[in-house]
Order: structure tokens, then sequence, then C-alpha cells
């Protein structure tokens, strides 16, 4: 298994090598140069198996220059028992007939992120000792808030590396930057930007495609990579989940082996639902991926139209996470969608980058319509879903999981389409207390984070995760805040260089 890049898919690199790069040198992003097929015999297999056997089992399909010996350290460190609140890592919640919630976030950051950012450090430094040797790897990451915290933890104090992290000042919530701010560890930084994750996002990247930082970086011993899901050792164990998910749907009888499901998936970056297509290009049924955006919904009307177009308000709204208008991971899409015509995908990119928008061609669209489903919801529907779930269900959701139901449950009154459901819920409620307080009660008491959590734990009875309770009085450690254009000052001074 060889990874090209969207932009020059003369490129041959190893899993590695993608891994430790972390960005393609013209700026694209590492993708397989063809997607490995399973069979239903082969998820037959898996049903039995525990989490950490079927992700040995998936991920060898990609890793192909790791020993089978190198992936089981791997899996094994990143799942292992007592790391996730739930012995199946990511477990199904029956909501409703037909309605399944996959909880992605039981690992220690209590969100999605965990999922890949358990296993990425592994992932990195096994590869690094392959193509990298006697260089300290540099991550540098853009957060909307749950990547940072879930990049710090993972890396935390992991040899020959050191993190650092930066996040939109006023776009996370409390609880967020007091978890990144808090950090403990010798090898991490945290910075603040004035700016949106647009803006950390694109600050990022252009660091990785500078040559003078490049050239200082060798100099020093330096080498940069991501934790971000622009790099394919965040986003392919995503796709692991998808397929486990899949088992545990025919484990439970929710469908019979073969049958399809639908994916419901909230996303700003595009990550999580991209995982989850290239699930569904491996071989797992899957009817509809249904693509959930808040009101920054810029994917929402791309998906529909085929023009994507970020020259728009950006609101910050209650799920945070979300609140992106340049969605990485969908150069990913664009290039397996084109027929690999990486020509047309950089002319996009160019386009979106001096212009804000690009229109993809007819038969890309019909592509992405007979694929995707999309839609959107502002906050106020989002606060009513969280209301009307937890008094009709007893099932206490964040603000992101409840973009997708309420996008799903339009979804379903739209087109009448019944197919058995498996929902991403990408966060503990706990995480956005304030929000999720707010929508399940009329009277608030509390007038700060902390106690608000504490009114919620009495009004919900769901509990407290320890690492978010521990959190409160806890000085932060990182106070920075900085322009985005001097974010490349902000890397050397915390390096050091």
């Amino acid at each position: 298994m060889y990874y090209t890049s969207t932009r020059d898919k003369s490129v041959r690199v190893t899993a590695s090598e993608a891994i430790t790069k972390g960005i393609s040198p013209d700026g694209g992003l590492f993708v397989p140069t063809e997607i490995p097929k399973i069979s239903m015999d082969f998820i037959k297999e898996l049903i039995p198996l525990s989490y950490i056997e079927r992700a040995k089992r998936v991920l060898g399909l990609y890793l192909t220059d790791f020993t089978a010996d190198e992936i089981a350290y791997c899996v094994e460190g990143a799942y292992k028992q007592g790391k996730f609140s739930s012995d199946k890592v990511s477990p199904l919640y029956k909501l409703a007939d037909g309605e399944y919630i996959l909880e992605l976030w039981r690992g220690p950051t209590c969100a999605f992120k965990d999922m890949a950012l358990q296993l990425l450090p592994y992932l990195l430094t096994t590869a690094s000792n392959k193509t990298l040797k006697d260089t300290e790897i540099v991550i540098l990451v853009a957060t909307s808030g749950d990547t940072g915290k879930a990049a710090l933890e993972g890396f935390k104090d992991v040899p020959n590396t050191k993190i650092l992290v930066f996040y939109p000042v006023d776009g996370v919530s409390p609880m967020q930057k007091l978890q990144m701010t808090t950090q403990e560890g010798g090898n991490v930084g945290v910075c603040a930007i004035e700016g949106n994750f647009d803006d950390a996002q694109s600050g990022v990247k252009a660091i990785f495609t500078d040559r003078d930082i490049e050239k200082k970086f060798r100099e020093n011993g330096l080498a940069f990579s991501s934790a971000n899901s622009i790099n394919w050792g965040r986003l392919v164990p995503q796709i692991v989940y998808y397929i486990s998910a899949y088992c545990d749907m025919v484990e439970s009888g929710a469908v019979s082996l073969g049958s399809p499901v639908n994916i419901v998936v909230p996303t700003g970056n595009f990550g999580n639902i991209l995982a989850a297509f290239y699930a569904k290009e491996m071989g797992v049924p899957v009817k509809t991926l249904v693509c959930a955006s808040n009101a920054n919904n810029v994917l929402t009307d791309f998906l529909k139209t085929g023009t994507y177009n970020k020259n728009r308000e950006f609101y910050c709204t209650v799920s945070p996470s979300m609140d992106i208008l340049i969605s990485s991971n969908l150069e990913r899409l664009l290039f397996h969608l084109c027929g690999e015509d990486d020509a047309t995908v950089k002319n996009w990119m160019r386009q979106l980058s001096e212009d804000g928008k690009y229109t993809v061609t007819g038969d890309v669209l019909e592509k992405i319509k007979s694929l995707f489903a999309a839609g959107f919801c502002d906050d106020n529907a989002t606060k009513q879903t969280i209301f009307e779930i937890f008094n009709g269900y007893g099932y206490l959701c964040d603000t992101h999981t409840a973009v997708a139901l309420n996008v799903y449950k339009n979804y379903k009154a739209c087109t009448g389409d019944n197919t058995p459901a498996v929902i991403a819920s990408t966060a503990n409620p706990y995480k956005f207390s304030a929000s999720v307080l707010s929508a399940i009660s009329e009277k608030i008491k509390s007038e700060n984070e902390f106690d608000m959590v504490e009114e919620l734990f009495e009004k919900s009875g769901e509990p407290v995760p320890p690492q978010l309770a521990t959190l409160k009085g806890k000085s932060p450690r990182f106070t920075n805040v900085c322009s985005k254009e001097n974010m490349k000052r902000v890397v050397f001074d915390m390096l050091g260089i």
C-alpha cells in the first residue's frame, strides 16, 4: 500500500512516510493509491472480536510497512484497559428502534478525537523510527477545541516529540480552554490566536510548507508532523470505528449481515465523515452518509450545489468544534471522486485560497449526491433537540451530537428513509455544560462553568467524568495570545530556536 498527494499523483510514499510528514511538500494531503476492499466474510470474522483485535485487522490493510507486532504494540497501547470508560471502547447506545448512537467520547479527554489521538503517538513514533532516525518530531496542531486537548494528552511526555497547539481565543468552550491551558507535560505548548479556527489552520499549513522553516528545522535536528486530520495517521484510526460499529449492529441484531445502514456525522473539517466514506468504499454496506452542520453550513451548501464558498458570515455557536469554514479533508474526497485528477484538485484549492470559492464539475456533483445527504441547524434547534432527547429518552447529549440528531430527524422526515442509522456522538455533554444545561433547564442558578457542571449533574443524574471534575480550581500554565501573523515566531520561541 502506497500513498500519493491530492495535488501531485506522481508522489509515492509508504504509510510511515505519510504519517511522519503529515502533509505533502506540495501542500496536498496524502491518500491511499487504492482503497482496500473487505468482504462480508471479513466482517463476519471481525464480529466476535474485541475492538483491539478488530483495529489490528483493519489497520493492517493500510499500514503495510508496519509489521504485525508493530501494529499490535500501537493498538494495544492506545486502547488498553483503563484508558476508555467502556470495555467496548466505542459502544453503541440504542436510542430508539433503528437509531443507534455511537459513543466516541469514552476516552481520556471525553471527545471523539481520543479514538485517533491515543493511537497516533504510537503510530508516529514507530513510523519515525523507520524514516527519521535521530530527529525530534514537532507536532503542530490547530484546534477548534477537542483536537488540541486530545493531541496534548496523547503526546504528553512521549520521547523525541514536542507538541504545540494553537486555538482561537474566543472560539472554544471554557471547559475546552481549561483542558488545554492546564495541560501537564514537559514537551507541550499552547497558544491562543486572535482569529477563528480557519485562521489557525491556515497558519499551521503555511508553516508546514515554508521552505525557510524546513531548513531551520533540519539544522536543529527537528521535523514537522501534524496531529490534525490532515495527517493520514489521524484519519485511518477513524475508519476502524465505523467498521466496528457495523459489526456491533450485526452482533446486536439491529441489522443482518450485508444489510445497509445510514451513518450520520456532525462535522466541520470533514474528517470524521470522510472516515465513514472510506469504510463505505471498503465494503461496509452504507446506504447514505448524512453530513450534519451547524449555522456555519458551508458543507451543506457544497454537498447540495457543488459550489464551495467560504465568503460568508462566521458564527460562534454552541457547537464550537464545528465552527469551521474551510474543511480541509474535503480535498481528499474530491481527489477520489474526480478520478484522481490532481491538476483539477490543485486548481480548486488555488481558487479557494485566492477567491474563497470553487465549483466542481457536474459529474463530481452527481457522485457527491449519490453518496451524501446534508443538512444543518442553528443554536435554537440544537438546544431544542437536546431537550427533546433528554425528555423523550432520558439520554443527555452534547451540542454536536444534537446537531446530528436534528439533521437526521429532518432527513427522515423529508425522505422517509427508515434504514437503521449509526449516529456519531462526538463529545461528553459535560464538555459543553453551560449550553447543555440551558437546553434542559429554564432557570440556571450557577454563574460559572464548574458550578454548572454540578447543577447539570443534579438535573440529569448523568455521571461527571472525573477528568473534567478535577479541572475545577486549576490554574492555567499557558496564557499567551498571538496574532495569526506571528504564529511562526511563537513556534520558534516555544522550541527555543
